[in-house]
């Protein structure tokens, strides 16, 4: 069923088709180099030049420039949970990377072996050295596959009855498993830790749970949900409504569990418990949420932190250490969650923050409060739309219209039909800014 060798799981997570190649530029300096062409890159990207331009201080064609060695760009975790419901087709999901970045800026298709953030260079796998004014990283993070023992090899394998939502080789075969099975244990897995979309893994168990409703087979299959973590989310609010849906629901909560091993074979799936002890768990269909981590080129790397993160300012957006590196997205420091609605938050403030910076030596009055969205699906044709900043404090945009705790048909249709057309449409142009939707928000 699937052509994906299991190594390309373990190296590169999500990034699996990335390979070396060569530049489509011979540019060796530019004024921002952008590392990523991903939601976070390519948005942040485009709103520097706009930015610029704006002012009456327009950049030239290339001084602009985004390093990244994908063939692909995906619209992730939130498409392919779509895909995941049966909702969408993969390929919805999927479009060349190269048409994608805008002819006036540089696309250098290579990928990033080192930093030089004293000398403002990078140099890439290549051996290219590439130097900046500004750089920007955008990278993303790791999904660490091969972080399950088994894991690699129960995606690869049609009745393994293991699927994933969080690769685009996988995200059709989560549909597959889900529709395929009438009877028996369907258990849906989350870590502990940061992840990508933290909302995401039981968002397919509850399609999944609707689904079996829906065509009668709920009282011959069970649900359970095992997560790292202690409670079903970060946010009290949405947690304590997801937990009383649970319970409702009559899906069994598992806290404190991390799936640690698959038995594909035998079905068997073993868990670490808080207390370090071990549970094997019979499974029909396995949905799993593969551990997450920093990149390996940031890891160690001048810029990170000690865990292995950018490090940046939570507000400004600006490295802690070198004051022309910035930082956005996945393989950011900041204490968020890591989400696309996050970006369209960060973006604004990093380009008029970087835009401040060069035009006046100063930053600028922009700051992020570490606003973030996880539109929680709950079911077919509902959904519960989540919106906090830091401390995991609600910062909703329809509190005076609905109870966000509740799900509803209107925040379905935004997670189903508003948010890939305007990622397509605007915000991998730098055109969406997240609540404010095209509306460049202007800072004081």
């Amino acid at each position: 069923m699937f052509s994906v060798p299991v190594a390309r799981f373990a190296r590169h997570g999500h990034l699996g088709a990335r390979l070396a190649s060569s530049a489509t530029s011979d540019t060796n300096k530019v004024k921002v180099l952008v590392i990523g062409g991903g939601s976070a890159g390519l948005s942040v990207a485009n709103q520097i030049y706009n930015r610029f331009k704006s002012a009456g201080k327009a950049l030239n064609p290339g001084d602009v420039g985004i390093i990244d060695p994908a063939d692909n760009h995906y619209y992730q975790v939130l498409g392919l949970t779509l895909v995941g419901a049966g909702l969408k087709k993969k390929t919805d999901f999927v479009k060349p990377l190269a048409p994608l970045v805008p002819s006036h800026i540089t696309f250098i298709s290579d990928r990033v072996h080192k930093f030089s953030p004293t000398s403002s260079s990078i140099t890439t796998s290549s051996g290219r050295d590439i130097s900046y004014d500004s750089l920007v990283v955008a990278a993303g993070l790791k999904i660490n596959w091969d972080g399950i023992d088994g894991l690699p090899q129960a995606l690869m394998n049609s009745s393994s009855g293991v699927s994933s939502i969080y690769s685009y080789e996988t995200c059709d075969k989560v549909w597959s498993d889900i529709d395929a099975l009438r009877s028996g244990n369907a258990i849906f897995t989350q870590p502990a830790g940061v992840i990508k979309c933290a909302g995401a893994p039981q968002k397919i168990m509850w399609m999944a749970w609707d689904h079996y409703r829906k065509t009668n087979r709920s009282s011959k299959i069970h649900v359970d949900f095992y997560t790292g973590m202690p409670t079903m989310f970060s946010v009290k609010k949405y947690s304590d409504a997801l937990n009383e849906l649970r319970i409702g629901r009559g899906v069994g909560g598992f806290f404190g569990h991390n799936l640690i091993s698959i038995d594909s074979a035998n079905h068997k799936a073993t868990f670490k418990k808080s207390d370090e002890s071990t549970v094997v768990v019979d499974y029909t269909v396995l949905h799993v949420t593969p551990p997450m981590g920093p990149l390996d080129f940031i890891k160690g790397s001048p810029i990170a932190d000690n865990v292995g993160w950018v490090s940046v300012d939570p507000a400004t957006l600006r490295h802690t250490e070198f004051d022309n590196v910035w930082a956005i997205g996945d393989c950011s420091s900041l204490p968020t969650s890591k989400t696309a609605a996050a970006i369209t938050a960060q973006a604004p403030v990093l380009s008029e923050n970087l835009f401040s910076v060069v035009d006046t030596g100063k930053l600028s009055s922009a700051t992020y409060d570490g606003y973030t969205s996880c539109p929680l699906l709950t079911g077919y044709n509902e959904l519960m739309l989540a919106e906090f900043k830091y401390g995991l404090e609600p910062k909703e945009t329809f509190s005076n219209q609905f109870n966000q705790a509740k799900s509803n048909r209107l925040f379905y249709h935004f997670k189903k039909d508003l948010f890939p057309w305007a990622y397509w449409n605007y915000m991998v142009k730098g055109q969406w800014y997240g609540t404010k939707g095209p509306f460049r928000p202007k800072y004081a």
